[in-house]
């Protein structure tokens, strides 16, 4: 019996026949990891830049029409409109803005909290209209669900502090309140 086993081992030894079949099985994991995680990095970079140009696009219609005092539903539906490919857009989206002093610019106040969908819609932390000549700064954030959730970047956007699901992304901006006359 021991000489069977013995034999069945040095054969084992000199075979070569599995040999691509191992590599097979470490690389395999590794490349459909990267290729997941460069669609997942694909989509969220065209994602940002809609988020950018909704904003963007929003900040400039607030510029131009200088006699007209937005709401915050009136700006979130102006950045939804201009954004564009923003999946739920008007319910994972939520905007504060606030009046800025230049020279003492100290950042928005805390970490921006965006919305969990499960929850009603909570209002706005900061939204104060400005004065004529006032600089202002306004800060989107925006939940979505990754593509990929377990793997590669997916993954890694959806470990947040929250403990959510749905991983976030920042577009900010900022605008001088122009005069009304």
């Amino acid at each position: 019996m021991m000489h069977t086993v013995t034999n069945f081992l040095r054969r084992f030894r000199r075979e070569e026949d599995g040999q691509m079949l191992v590599e097979f099985a470490l690389a395999v994991p590794l490349i459909m990891t990267l290729f997941l995680t460069s669609v997942e990095l694909g989509i969220y970079a065209m994602r940002q830049n809609f988020l950018d140009r909704g904003v963007d696009m929003a900040v400039r219609d607030v510029r131009l029409n200088t006699t007209t005092n937005y709401t915050h539903a009136q700006l979130k539906t102006m950045i939804c409109e201009n954004a564009g490919f923003l999946p739920d857009c008007e319910n994972a989206l939520k905007l504060e803005m606030t009046p800025v002093n230049p020279r003492s610019f100290a950042g928005f106040a805390g970490v921006a909290d965006c919305i969990d969908v499960t929850e009603p819609l909570k209002p706005s932390r900061v939204f104060k209209h400005g004065g004529e000549h006032q600089l202002m700064m306004i800060r989107a954030c925006y939940l979505f669900d990754p593509i990929f959730p377990t793997t590669g970047m997916g993954y890694a956007f959806t470990r947040t502090e929250d403990g959510s699901d749905r991983a976030k992304m920042l577009a900010l901006s900022a605008f001088v309140q122009e005069p009304n006359s």
